[in-house]
């Protein structure tokens, strides 16, 4: 949610900052904004909508400064117009800012008893409004903005540029990431390495708490409490922040594709010939429970391996929403692993979850894709799924790669535990190993689902159906399709059908079954009779064994066999080319769906 961007350059910075907003698109926005100091005068220019009519507004009004700030707001508080857009401003102080400041509403009422009335609904304003009160009361703007700080309260990343200062950036950073980029005699502020790498391959990561004074010369950073610190300047693989189409038309369409790639590379980063390579802290044999915690799609990585970790290590397993499981403070045992899974390692509910666990359990591990991550950072383990820059905001690919290191993790449970056979460990090794080809050969269906979804594009609400580990990935399939083509649509396991579900069924609702010949695939069938019965137009995804069980259904899609019970990782490429040709279709932004964003930091 939300991208923050601060140069101090030696050159204009104002196409600067805009390129760096481009590249932070991906996270989802309805407005953008940028601020600059020019000898010594602070101006700004906003626009709601795509960052072109920013970039059309600063054609017809240019803004010129080698000092600025920039932003892309995805709308919290305060509908999203010209007016709540960012960077906020009150007489010297212009703000960026990402997250929520929880308290804004007693802040107004501090800041109408000094006289001082908000312009805009929202709670980004009120951080302006302080500085400058504090300011108009004699303070300098780094005082001024330590004092502000120490009102806040809530998860945000800040970034304050002063009307005066040409060579003055303050970051602060609570909940929400921010980092600082170094360069020769310039420096920079990001929400993320993606937004600094067209600049920098230096980024210092601020910790949880910090605040730093960033100017030309370098960066001072400052702890919660004060106290300067010190923090480890990394380097980054600048072609791991590239983003590009290839020849794609959309970036959600290139992230299917890479699927067998990315998938081959997590393998032989978890696999050796000799079998599972994960670090050797990581072991289950003494655990009485495995508690795994996400948000969205990660939430569905996360119930398929449940069903992993239970029948192939028998340890006990529980999952929840990362929102809902703090707030009901749940027992954990001290023999208990916690783990967490996120693309970007940065989800605001999912890191709280983490603080909640931190010296609750024996271990807490981070499944991300991003190892720089905060959620990386604070676990004690972390295992990156290698699935690459994702930029499209419905998961594909980072999906199945968190699927992969999750049944990788099984099956190193299984070992550890004693619940497997050498010969069921084999089995199971090469069944992964086998999947980026399968993957290859289920991408060849895309032309026929992309014919079936044009008849998809018709319906108002879709249901999805699934047994055993099928059931999430039917949930998972729903959430695709609604997320981006905003059809209605929902999962269910194929046995709830009849305790109230059934009750939509008619000739408009289509019924996507996704059946995998497996040990549950009569009991499936079953279900779909029951559909078709009451004149249901049923899609069967199915393999060649099961393809014999398809007369009667409206459409079948046949896949390669894959043997249980990693067939989640691969029926998961129907799912995702289902929801893209029916957004298609219905054309909709396939790779920024309203209201959405890709990284959730707030609550």
């Amino acid at each position: 949610m939300c991208g923050i961007i601060g140069v101090l350059g030696f050159h204009e910075v104002a196409p600067l900052l805009v390129e760096s907003l481009k590249r932070l698109e991906y996270r989802g926005y309805d407005s953008a904004g940028i601020a600059t100091v020019n000898e010594g005068r602070l101006d700004r220019r906003r626009a709601v909508g795509k960052l072109v009519n920013l970039s059309d507004l600063l054609v017809h009004e240019p803004l010129a400064g080698k000092a600025g700030i920039g932003h892309t707001r995805w709308a919290t508080h305060g509908a999203a117009n010209l007016g709540n857009a960012h960077p906020h401003r009150s007489g010297p102080v212009a703000v960026v800012h990402n997250g929520i400041i929880e308290n804004f509403r007693e802040l107004r009422a501090e800041l109408a008893e000094a006289g001082i009335t908000p312009e805009t609904q929202t709670d980004t304003e009120t951080v302006a409004l302080l500085t400058r009160m504090f300011i108009d009361r004699g303070l300098a703007p780094r005082e001024a903005a330590v004092a502000t700080l120490k009102k806040l309260e809530g998860a945000f990343a800040l970034l304050w540029l002063f009307e005066g200062e040409n060579d003055l950036l303050i970051a602060a950073r609570k909940g929400s990431p921010l980092a600082i980029g170094h360069g020769a005699g310039e420096m920079f502020v990001g929400s993320d390495a993606i937004a600094l790498s067209p600049v920098t391959d230096r980024i210092t990561y601020l910790a949880e708490g910090d605040y730093a004074f960033v100017t030309r010369a370098g960066a001072e950073i400052f702890d919660a409490e004060g106290r300067r610190a010190n923090r480890e300047e990394t380097r980054i693989d600048l072609s791991s922040t590239r983003v590009e189409k290839a020849g794609y038309k959309h970036f959600m369409a290139k992230e299917i594709a890479e699927q067998p790639v990315v998938l081959g590379d997590a393998l032989r980063h978890y696999l050796t010939p000799e079998g599972v390579n994960l670090p050797a802290e990581l072991d289950f044999s003494g655990l009485e429970r495995l508690t795994l915690v996400a948000c969205g799609t990660a939430f569905y990585a996360c119930s398929v391996a449940k069903y992993w970790f239970e029948q192939l290590a028998g340890l006990p397993c529980e999952i929840d929403v990362a929102s809902e499981f703090r707030y009901r403070e749940p027992p954990l045992p001290a023999k208990s692993y916690a783990i967490f899974v996120s693309q970007s390692g940065e989800t605001a509910d999912t890191l709280a979850a983490l603080r909640y666990c931190t010296e609750k359990v024996q271990k807490t591990i981070a499944v991300v894709n991003v190892p720089s991550s905060s959620i990386a950072r604070e676990c004690d383990l972390a295992l990156p799924i290698l699935a690459g820059v994702e930029v499209g905001v419905a998961s594909t690919k980072a999906f199945t790669c968190q699927l992969l290191v999750l049944a990788v993790m099984a099956l190193k449970a299984g070992i550890d535990r004693g619940h497997l056979s050498a010969d069921q460990v084999q089995g199971h090794l090469d069944t992964l190993r086998a999947l980026p080809g399968l993957m290859n050969a289920a991408l060849t269906t895309s032309n026929d689902i992309a014919k079936l979804a044009e008849r998809l594009a018709e319906a108002q609400d879709i249901l999805f159906l699934g047994r055993g580990p099928m059931f999430p990935l039917a949930l998972e399939g729903a959430l695709k399709l609604k997320e981006i083509s905003y059809i209605h649509a929902e999962g269910y396991a194929s046995g709830e059908l009849k305790h109230g579900p059934i009750a939509l069924i008619d000739r408009l609702v289509p019924v996507i079954v996704l059946a995998p010949h497996d040990r549950l695939f009569d009991k499936t069938v079953s279900n779909m009779q029951e559909v078709m019965a009451r004149h249901g137009k049923v899609l069967l995804i199915t393999d060649s064994k099961g393809i014999a069980a398809a007369e009667g259904t409206w459409a079948q899609l046949r896949l390669p066999e894959v043997a249980e019970p990693f067939a989640p990782i691969l029926y998961a490429l129907p799912a995702q080319l289902l929801a893209y040709h029916t957004a298609i279709a219905k054309g909709t932004d396939v790779d920024q769906p309203r209201n959405l964003a890709k990284s959730v930091t707030v609550e």
